[in-house]
C-alpha cells in the first residue's frame, strides 16, 4: 500500500528541490552529459501465500550508468507509453521535468551511479536470502525494524502500511500505529488511519516509505518529527540514494533497497542500511 498524503493544497517537494539543487551546485556539467540509457515501468501485485490480502504498486524507473533508480508512483499517475520519451534525455533535462516522479527516479539513478550503495563506507549491507516472495518480505522487514531506535512498547507511527513490517515490529514489542492512504484494514482486521499527523501525534518514532517523499508529503512529516523530537527511519524503494543524502539531517536511519526488489526475484537480494550515528 502508499502512504498517507495531504491534499493538492498542501502537498510539497521543497526537499526533492532542494536535493536536485545541491547535485547541480556540485557538478552541472556532469549532469548535462549523464543520460537515462533505460526506463522502464513495473506493475506488480503482489498476495504472498498465506495472506488473506493482497496490494498492487506501480514504479517509474530509470538507469543512468550503472544504476537504476525508482519512484513509486500512484496507478494511472504515467503512461507507459511515456517512457519512450524520457529515454536518452540527460539527467540535467529530465531533473526540470513537470512530473516528480520522473526527478525523482533520475535523481535516485544519478546519485547511485556517482556513489554505488555498496560501495559507501557508511552503509550495512543485509542479505535478504533467496526465498519466496513472503519469506523474503519477512526477513526485509525485520532488518528494517531493527533500525527504529525506541524503548520496547514504544508506539511507532508506520507511513506507508506493509503488513510483515507490522509484524516485525511487534516482535521487537513496539505498538505499530498504521497510516496509508488507502486505509482500509490491515492483516489482523486494525484499522489503517489516512491522516499521517493524526498518527504521528501519538507516536515515539516514525518509519515511513520512500513514497512519503515521492508524494510531497516527505517535507510535512519530518518537519513533524523535528519539533517533536522523533526519530525518523525511511525503509525505500523509492529515491533510496536521494534519502541517504538526508541521514544525520531530516531522516535518523534508512534502509534503502536499490532495483531490483526483493520481490522481484526469488533469488537472493540485497538492502543497505545506514544510520545517523555511522555517517558522523
Amino acid at each position: 500500500m502508499l502512504p498517507a498524503q495531504l491534499s493538492p493544497a498542501r502537498t510539497s517537494h521543497s526537499a526533492l528541490r532542494a536535493a536536485v539543487e545541491r547535485v547541480r551546485a556540485a557538478d552541472d556539467r556532469r549532469l548535462r552529459e549523464a543520460r537515462a540509457s533505460v526506463v522502464f515501468m513495473t506493475v506488480q501485485s503482489a498476495h504472498h501465500s498465506g495472506r488473506s490480502s493482497g496490494y498492487t504498486n506501480s514504479v517509474l524507473s530509470v538507469r543512468i550508468g550503472g544504476a537504476v533508480g525508482s519512484c513509486a508512483v500512484e496507478p494511472g499517475q504515467l503512461d507507459p507509453g511515456s517512457v519512450s520519451d524520457l529515454v536518452g534525455r540527460s539527467a540535467a533535462e529530465l531533473l526540470e521535468h513537470e512530473d516528480p516522479a520522473v526527478r525523482l527516479a533520475v535523481l535516485d539513478a544519478y546519485l547511485a551511479d556517482l556513489l554505488p550503495h555498496a560501495e559507501h563506507p557508511g552503509a550495512r549491507r543485509v542479505r535478504i536470502p533467496a526465498g519466496t516472495s513472503l519469506e523474503k518480505s519477512v526477513v526485509r522487514a525485520r532488518a528494517v525494524a531493527e533500525l527504529v531506535p525506541v524503548p520496547e512498547g514504544s508506539a511507532v507511527a508506520v507511513i506507508g502500511v506493509v503488513n510483515s513490517l507490522l509484524a516485525a515490529l511487534r516482535e521487537r514489542g513496539f505498538r505499530p500505529i498504521p497510516c496509508d492512504l488507502k486505509g482500509g484494514r490491515t492483516e489482523w482486521g486494525e484499522p489503517v488511519l489516512v491522516d499521517h499527523r493524526e498518527a504521528i501525534s501519538g507516536a515515539q518514532a516514525v518509519l515511513a516509505s520512500g513514497m512519503v517523499l515521492g508524494n510531497g508529503t516527505f517535507d510535512d512529516i519530518a518537519g513533524l518529527c523535528r519539533d517533536r523530537g522523533l526519530p525518523l527511519v525511511v525503509f525505500a524503494q523509492t529515491g533510496a540514494a536521494v534519502l541517504r543524502e538526508m541521514v544525520g539531517a531530516e531522516v535518523h536511519a534508512l534502509s534503502a533497497e536499490p532495483y531490483p526488489f526483493f520481490w522481484l526475484t526469488g533469488d537472493s537480494t540485497d538492502i543497505h542500511r545506514y544510520s545517523a550515528g555511522e555517517l558522523r
